[in-house]
């Protein structure tokens, strides 16, 4: 297995890189450049505008009208947590889709299916995705039962007397939308984007930023998501796709969100 998906796809695809870079050196270059600088400018706006929202507030009044429903959102005590929820999300899906897809339409001039979004020949890879979520399922459960763990998943805290519905299923939603966001954007837009200039080597460019925005969660899944980091970037290397690994992402974070739910008793008390 190793060989199969380790060594041959660095071989395959450090050879297609010098190729390319013999072909098309200033394109391989712009490329590049490009990707890291569109990177740099989208975590740049997850880290100053996801985690805060009171910037909308300011955006509607800059706008010419009355934040006051929006300051009822954000602050009321029903809506508040849903709300701080919902920019995060919406910010991650402007920077980790829109952008990327923006830089590769008007500034590296490809499809965008050549970013690890094409649907076709998917449905043939999916045995090493089970086999990780597998092997990361009893990590998960073990890994339930730490405080610090208990301490952030579910992201949405129910509040006393309130159910999954409709809050917790509308964050879901989002949470698997952002999952997706963020495998379009390491996995695709940057691995994709820097393998013609880097070859294998770009999944460990990949990896830094990855990990860093980790950095906030507990200690072995900052640790975890190098490993995983480098796995899911072979992976995409190898089947040209990010979206086995949206699933494997989504699969685990529901797994995380179904154990903390349990140990809090809201599941099968």
């Amino acid at each position: 297995m190793f060989d199969t998906y380790v060594r041959q796809t660095a071989v395959a695809a450090d050879a297609a890189a010098d190729d390319y870079r013999r072909e098309a050196p200033g394109e391989a270059n712009r490329m590049m450049v490009v990707v890291a600088l569109t990177s740099a400018v989208a975590l740049t706006l997850i880290n100053f505008f996801a985690k805060d929202p009171a910037w909308v507030s300011g955006l509607v009044r800059g706008v010419g009208l009355d934040p006051a429903s929006v300051d009822r959102w954000l602050s009321s005590p029903d809506s508040a947590q849903l709300a701080r929820l919902t920019v995060w999300t919406l910010v991650q899906l402007f920077a980790y889709v829109a952008l990327p897809v923006i830089a590769i339409r008007f500034l590296i001039r490809k499809p965008v299916a050549e970013f690890g979004v094409a649907f076709r020949g998917i449905a043939t890879h999916w045995r090493p995705y089970v086999a990780l979520f597998l092997i990361s399922l009893p990590v998960v459960i073990w890994a339930s039962f730490s405080p610090a763990f208990l301490a952030k998943y579910p992201f949405y805290d129910l509040l006393p007397g309130e159910g999954l519905w409709p809050n917790m299923f509308i964050w879901w939603v989002m949470y698997a939308a952002q999952f997706v966001a963020l495998e379009f954007f390491f996995r695709g837009f940057m691995v994709h984007g820097l393998k013609w200039r880097m070859g294998y080597a770009a999944i460990f460019v990949m990896v830094i930023p990855y990990n860093m925005i980790h950095f906030a969660k507990p200690l072995a899944e900052a640790f975890g998501a190098i490993l995983g980091g480098v796995t899911l970037g072979t992976l995409s290397l190898r089947t040209n796709s990010v979206w086995w690994g949206a699933a494997l992402h989504i699969a685990v974070a529901a797994t995380m969100d179904v154990a903390a739910l349990t140990h809090q008793g809201v599941l099968w008390p």
